[in-house]
């Protein structure tokens, strides 16, 4: 999995399961932006928009219960 952490100028920093990597931004989507999680499909990069909105609600799940002062994990 890959997952746009930031944008410093042009470049693109991304996790991986290996560490971190920079990209120029002219090889990403256009619409990309930060918190989307990419895939390699011949030779380009795509955003997985399904994974992509799953995590989004996770993290934001998550935040809501940090903020409610709730410690029960949800699934």
């Amino acid at each position: 999995m890959m997952i746009i952490d930031r944008f410093e100028g042009n470049t693109a920093v991304i996790e991986t399961e290996n560490g971190i990597i920079s990209l120029p931004r002219t090889e990403l989507p256009a619409e990309v932006r930060e918190g989307d999680i990419l895939i390699r499909e011949n030779g380009s990069y795509i955003i997985n928009k399904e994974a992509t909105v799953k995590r989004r609600r996770k993290m934001s799940r998550k935040l809501r219960e940090l903020l409610d002062g709730n410690s029960s994990p949800h699934k």
